[in-house]
């Protein structure tokens, strides 16, 4: 397995794409609210990445996927196409978004919640946020990757969620995807799995579901990945720097305390 390992000069470009990316987020949140559609969702952030940021939108044609952002509600895991649904109260949505600026890519992604969610949908959004926090402060040269996914998956299992096998975090940088997989979940291979060194980069992006970890692909669009039991999901995205002595995190939001 061939982890590539960025220089001083790629670090910054991932620094400034990552930068970008969450101020996406940050822009299109006064707008995710009951009444839009998630069509509308993708135009604005459309718009924005391209004619204010000058940014390209990842996702876009991307091994044909036909939106700039993913837009996933409720018991859809990932890769949900923006469409004319409109969001309701008590809905959940993970917005999903990745720009490339200069060659390189900046990945993240948070969950919404529209009004007032019932209390298993604000459960899963923390716990979903929780593995994520988790996994990031894991990071530092010289552990395994895969005690990354033994600590997602040990608090997911402690408030009897599961997290997602089917999809996984990944390298990042003048490529979408990289090497190497970020599991987020003890696979039996921890001890095997590659070490951590300062200058990688990648998602950690666990899907944690209320029911079980297993998802089902649209047979209509290809992409859309729901959970099997129809149970709610949640997912948190960030890209991740490896540090001489930790971590930084390249998509951090203002909002966030960690």
């Amino acid at each position: 397995m061939s982890i590539d390992i960025k220089s001083k000069d790629e670090i910054e470009k991932m620094r400034v794409a990552g930068r970008l990316a969450a101020d996406v987020l940050d822009m299109i949140a006064p707008y995710v609210k009951a009444g839009i559609s998630t069509d509308e969702l993708d135009k604005i952030c459309h718009d924005y990445m391209v004619n204010e940021q000058d940014t390209i939108p990842a996702p876009l044609n991307y091994h044909g996927f036909p939106k700039s952002i993913c837009t996933s509600i409720n018991n859809v895991v990932c890769h949900g196409i923006p469409s004319d649904k409109h969001l309701k109260k008590g809905d959940i949505v993970n917005i999903d978004i990745t720009v490339i600026k200069d060659g390189y890519h900046g990945d993240t992604s948070k969950m919404f919640i529209i009004g007032k969610a019932s209390v298993k949908a604000q459960r899963i959004c923390r716990i979903a946020q929780e593995c994520l926090y988790i996994g990031i402060q894991k990071v530092k040269p010289g552990i395994k990757l895969g005690e990354i996914g033994l600590a997602i998956g040990a608090h997911a299992d402690k408030n009897n969620c599961s997290v997602v096998h089917d999809y996984c975090g990944h390298g990042i940088g003048l490529k979408f995807h990289t090497e190497p997989q970020v599991l987020h979940y003890n696979d039996g291979n921890v001890d095997s799995s590659p070490i951590l060194e300062e200058g990688m980069t990648f998602t950690i992006e666990p899907m944690v579901n209320i029911g079980s970890f297993e998802v089902a692909t649209s047979k209509i669009d290809g992409w859309t990945v729901t959970t099997k039991d129809r149970s709610l999901s949640a997912q948190w995205e960030h890209t991740i720097l490896v540090t001489k002595d930790g971590y930084e995190i390249l998509t951090l939001r203002a909002e966030e305390d960690i």
